[in-house]
């Protein structure tokens, strides 16, 4: 990288602002693992069972006006930081978008889908 940006380091460079960053001879290598096992940790979903495929394009994700309200700013911290996370992850940008529509007033629904969304980065 020193040879194509101005820029001065004491050591090799490994994170950048959440991102994880691996130099090689072939190219550079950007990666959010680290960042989202600390998600994962800071939602407190250890426990949850984790999921190999986005949310599917089909499901619809309505204001669900009966349901139970969720912690609001639980919910746009949660929508943050996927929308964060989609920086390297183009293929949950969908579920974090559909999800991203209710956090006026989120339903414990909504904190459901959400939580799945990162459980599936």
């Amino acid at each position: 990288m020193q040879k194509e940006f101005e820029m001065s380091m004491m050591r090799e460079l490994n994170f950048f602002l959440g991102l994880q960053v691996k130099q090689m001879k072939h190219g550079t290598f950007l990666s959010q693992t680290k960042y989202c096992i600390e998600l994962i940790k800071k939602f407190g979903m250890e426990k949850f069972k984790e999921a190999s495929t986005p949310m599917a394009t089909s499901i619809y994700l309505d204001l669900d006006e009966k349901g139970k309200s969720a912690d609001e700013s639980r919910y746009r911290g949660m929508i943050g930081s996927l929308l964060y996370l989609t920086a390297s992850r183009s293929d949950i940008v969908l579920s974090v978008f559909l999800c991203a529509r209710n956090q006026s007033n989120p339903k414990e629904s909504h904190l459901i889908v959400g939580s799945l969304s990162i459980l599936r980065a």
